[in-house]
């Protein structure tokens, strides 16, 4: 059951293009690269910090935006490699965690290595079909649009921590 996974989980690992974003990717003028992020998946890592979580980016692809993002969101560290799974075993001796305190969300091939190891394994309803059938849940929502809160909500329930992380909040 997924709950029981998410019990489990430390520490929150997030692809962008397709998971934090809806895969698009914008290119100005002059250059410089646009990306759309959801104010609930930000919102929903903002809580997921406080509950004392941790989170992760590991992207194929640098960008500053990402980096930007990640800062607002409070991500304790952004890695861009192609090869996920050489920085994902950086990051398991970094955080001090294993496989199955992991849950990674991811939507492409690059993001099989990670699916195929971590103890909850997350995909959006846009990921490629590969992705979806080894995932162990598969969000409602799409990336982009409020998949990463999705998961988020998920995992505080599970731990018993979603009452008092939104307490300040109800009054």
């Amino acid at each position: 059951m997924i709950e029981e996974r998410a019990k489990k989980i430390k520490l929150l690992i997030l692809d962008v293009d397709g998971v934090l974003t809806e895969g698009h990717i914008i290119y100005d003028n002059f250059g410089d690269e646009l990306k759309c992020f959801n104010v609930q998946d930000g919102l929903g890592m903002f809580l997921l910090n406080n509950a004392g979580i941790r989170s992760v980016i590991i992207t194929a692809k640098k960008s500053r935006v990402v980096k930007r993002r990640a800062h607002d969101m409070r991500v304790a560290a952004v890695y861009s490699n192609h090869d996920k799974l050489k920085v994902y075993q950086k990051v398991l001796k970094k955080f001090r965690v294993k496989d199955e305190e992991v849950c990674f969300i991811g939507d492409e091939l690059l993001d099989l290595p990670l699916i195929k190891r971590v103890g909850l394994a997350v995909a959006p309803p846009n990921a490629v079909e590969d992705v979806k059938k080894l995932a162990h849940y598969v969000t409602q929502k799409h990336g982009g649009r409020g998949a990463v809160r999705e998961v988020i909500e998920i995992i505080l329930k599970s731990q018993g921590l979603w009452d008092k992380t939104i307490e300040r909040y109800i009054i």
